[in-house]
């Protein structure tokens, strides 16, 4: 892991070099270190320091500049509208990535940049090893989320509570760079995505990471000893498997918000083939008309409006599956019986976890 200490002291110095206000953050944009101020300030620096990371307005205005990609320092030009000025940014670099960037205001005057570039190639390599260390941490991920207790007691990874379980689908097409992460967070690739993160990082890695997946993302309980954040792993999985099939619940799952759907994530094929049957009568069509009728609590006006159908066609549809299940939709157990059996249906086709 790098030294907090050692990247606030090559911060201090180059900022003490240049004569020009410093901040360093990782590739997230998420503020690890900043220096003494000198001139002018910004709303940009004000915000980056006070709320530890830039907006994403912010950052989409100052990556339009390709600083992900570039090789040296950046000049960004001042924007009224976004109260930003001028300044410089320098991507930190090691190996042909990008770790993390320096932020320099500019009013004019920065122009021997190469003076401060061996301490900018240290802060780069400083990050590089923390992204090393990482992913070395990650590989030990799979131990400490098993289920199997002796796998558990195998783990050699220390890590410090509260911790909640993240899982993410792997898409084919997009792959996120796992690195990026905010500092603390390790992750493992696979199907799903693992993630074990502090508990206040949850929400925010699980939108980053289903941003950059462009899939769904599930979120387990949290846990106050990381020993049991296996259970969070769990959850997390099945909370997953809730947000790819019920669009109520995507595209970010969390297990303490599924209510009855996580007696149904827990169950297994055989249990949920059995609910399934049910419904095994209905056509397509008819599933849904029962399920957003169903959905709604019996509401035809708002079922109908939903489904884009009259109402006396929803009837129509509501008699025609009462009659191919045998079932009674004004009777609360009937209903009840339907009611899973379409919610297991939509789950039947997840392979087995």
């Amino acid at each position: 892991m790098y030294d907090s200490a050692d990247l606030q002291e090559i911060v201090d110095e180059i900022a003490a070099r240049l004569g020009a206000s410093a901040t360093l953050e990782d590739r997230s944009f998420r503020l690890l270190a900043y220096g003494a101020q000198h001139g002018d300030i910004d709303t940009v620096r004000q915000e980056s320091i006070l709320r530890r990371r830039a907006t994403g307005e912010v950052r989409e205005y100052f990556e339009r500049y390709g600083i992900a990609k570039a090789a040296g320092p950046v000049r960004i030009p001042a924007d009224a509208e976004l109260k930003v000025l001028a300044r410089v940014c320098w991507p930190l670099r090691h190996g042909d990535v990008t770790y993390g960037y320096l932020w320099l205001l500019d009013s004019g005057e920065l122009t021997d940049l190469d003076a401060v570039a061996p301490l900018v190639a240290r802060a780069a390599a400083a990050l590089a090893q923390e992204a090393r260390s990482r992913q070395d941490l990650g590989h030990g991920l799979r131990a400490l989320l098993s289920a199997d207790p002796e796998e558990r007691a195998s783990a050699a990874i220390e890590i410090a509570g509260p911790v909640t379980a993240v899982a993410v689908r792997e898409s084919q097409e997009r792959l996120a760079a796992l690195w990026t992460l905010p500092r603390g967070v390790l992750a493992r690739t696979g199907s799903p995505v693992a993630l074990l993160t502090p508990a206040h990082l949850a929400s925010e890695v699980a939108q980053t990471l289903q941003s950059a997946y462009g899939t769904a993302a599930g979120i387990g309980t949290t846990r106050a000893d990381p020993a049991d954040a296996w259970l969070s792993w769990r959850e997390a999985r099945q909370a997953l498997r809730i947000a790819e099939h019920f669009p109520r619940h995507s595209p970010v799952a969390r297990w303490q918000d599924l209510g009855v759907h996580r007696l149904l994530a827990r169950l297994g094929q055989s249990d949920l083939r059995e609910l399934a049957a049910e419904t095994a009568a209905l056509d397509a069509e008819l599933a849904q008309t029962v399920e957003v009728y169903l959905d709604h609590g019996g509401h035809v006006q708002k079922s109908a409006a939903e489904l884009g159908i009259h109402r006396q066609t929803l009837y129509y549809r509501l008699g025609k599956a009462e009659r191919l299940t045998h079932r009674d939709l004004s009777d609360g157990d009937d209903r009840l019986a339907l009611h899973l059996g379409l919610k297991a249906a939509r789950l039947r086709t997840q392979d087995a976890w």
